[in-house]
């Protein structure tokens, strides 16, 4: 089959076929449904022959395994979507969740094909239906490898895991020319769209790549960490390396001094998962927390912590989206979690509140509390409040939690306990000495993790060069567990 592979080129893209090729294992595609044509009779569309209707369908392997990949072509009818060409992406899902391998998608596309009208939505509704029962039984990644605007953005919307490539991709439910119509205002679509909105502000792409062969790479390596479909095994790597001394002296040097400073929480989920295996998703987005996948003995997890080098690791609305999300999709697949605790809080202010932390923080508890996974958490620091509870405590479903010696656990930090149990004393200046012994004392006796310790809430207060060791053996022992333990109900309601 001939494809117009210089018409894409010319704008700095690679052409589907190409694209398919390169996210593939070499020889390994095969295509399907290509005798697909529209039946549109009206706008002169009788008379044009749309090869494949512009979307190329079929199964490849990548790095080894099966994998359903589509691919739209926007140098054949811009890459429109119309009924057949929705049905055949429709089709294709269906096929991999009986043949049990992830589907990718590749979306290049002007949108819906005008001239097919109703027919054209119908399309779209059988694709967004086959999303919906995909979800949970196989991985679906979407890649926006151009425009991808309207109601096609909601196909992305509901898969697993979207990348974004810089210069070339454009997700909106409006382009800039309906946004100056509307709103009056002049805006690009990169600005209104682009890799770097959705990575850093909107939090929709999970992943942004310099360039589309870095892009497949990624999903090439992402494929690599997850189940393939709902009751894959997670394979353990033969072979794993991890700097054990190295690491463990350099976990010792990460908490400052000063218990206010913030640090990069990635130093130590570096320290206590296997060298350079950790992969981390959403990494520009609510950078008060980190979720990602690592491997631990060669088997992968998924990762969940608080970011005190990000707004001192306080959890707000956009960080309790991107916890609860990594979270269910790990409990949808069986991934084990490993959360790392440091957070002061939930967020307080007006800001907050009215954009509704409240339902925003609630979905991390109902995510952790609706988890059969192993779940074990480490509390490296601080772990106050409601904050404390969120963050995978043995209270909502943790197996294991362990907590550094130094770590604090309590309703709040010394100084604003003290400020509301000793408020007139505070007001008095003559009684600061008093004031800073009950301070001192708040500190020794409810702060300690060894008091959470004495009521069974920390399985073990462990020193940090220990730490990988526990994690390890933790999940070892956890390896078949089950859990029966749910009531009579078609399914929850989470507060979205």
């Amino acid at each position: 089959m001939e494809y117009n592979v210089e018409k894409q080129h010319a704008k700095g893209k690679l052409h589907a076929i190409e694209r398919i090729n390169a996210l593939c294992d070499k020889d390994t595609f095969t295509e399907i449904y290509s005798g697909v044509r529209h039946n549109c009779t009206s706008f002169g569309m009788e008379t044009k022959d749309i090869p494949y209707d512009g979307v190329i369908t079929g199964f490849g392997k990548i790095n080894g395994r099966r994998v359903a990949v589509y691919a739209q072509d926007f140098t054949v009818q811009g890459g429109s979507l119309g009924l057949m060409h929705g049905k055949k992406i429709a089709e294709l899902i269906d096929k991999a969740i009986q043949a049990r391998c992830p589907v990718i998608g590749i979306n290049d596309s002007g949108g819906a094909r005008i001239q097919e009208g109703v027919d054209a939505l119908c399309g779209y509704g059988d694709l967004f239906f086959q999303n919906v029962r995909a979800s949970g039984s196989v991985p679906q990644i979407s890649i926006i490898a151009g425009p991808c605007a309207g109601g096609a953005v909601y196909s992305p919307g509901i898969t697993d895991f979207i990348f974004a490539v810089d210069k070339i991709s454009q997700l909106f439910i409006t382009g800039p020319k309906v946004v100056k119509s509307v709103m009056f205002m002049d805006i690009t679509a990169e600005d209104l769209g682009g890799a770097s909105i959705h990575s850093k502000k909107s939090g929709v792409a999970h992943f942004r790549c310099e360039n589309e062969n870095s892009c497949y790479e990624s999903v090439r390596k992402l494929l690599d960490y997850i189940p393939h479909y709902y009751g894959d095994e997670i394979v353990q790597a033969a072979k794993f390396h991890f700097d054990e001394k190295k690491k463990a002296k350099h976990i010792e040097t990460v908490l400052p001094e000063n218990t206010r400073k913030g640090y990069d929480i990635r130093e130590i989920i570096n320290d206590v998962t296997d060298d350079d295996s950790f992969f981390e998703t959403s990494a520009e987005f609510a950078v008060n927390c980190v979720t990602g996948f690592a491997k631990i003995e060669g088997r992968s997890v998924g990762i969940v912590a608080n970011n005190p080098a990000g707004m001192g690791g306080v959890l707000d609305c956009d960080a309790s989206d991107k916890i609860a999300r990594h979270v269910r999709y790990c409990d949808a697949y069986n991934i084990p979690l490993l959360t790392f605790v440091d957070v002061p809080g939930f967020i307080p202010g007006p800001q907050e509140e009215q954009k509704g932390i409240i339902r925003h923080g609630a979905k991390v508890i109902y995510a952790y509390s609706e988890s059969t996974v192993p779940k074990v958490t480490v509390i490296t620091r601080k772990a106050y409040g409601g904050a404390y509870i969120a963050m995978c405590s043995k209270h909502i479903g943790a197996d294991f939690v362990y907590a550094w010696p130094a770590s604090e656990i309590a309703v709040m930090g010394a100084e604003g306990a003290v400020g509301i149990l000793y408020a007139k004393e505070m007001a008095d200046p003559n009684r600061a000495q008093e004031v800073a012994i009950k301070k001192a004392q708040y500190e020794q006796e409810i702060m300690t993790p060894t008091i959470a310790a004495k009521r069974g809430y920390i399985s073990e207060v462990i020193q940090p060069a220990d730490t990988r060791k526990y994690i390890a053996k933790s999940f070892d022992i956890l390896l078949e567990k089950t859990s029966m333990d749910k009531p009579l109900k078609k399914h929850g309601n989470i507060p979205l």
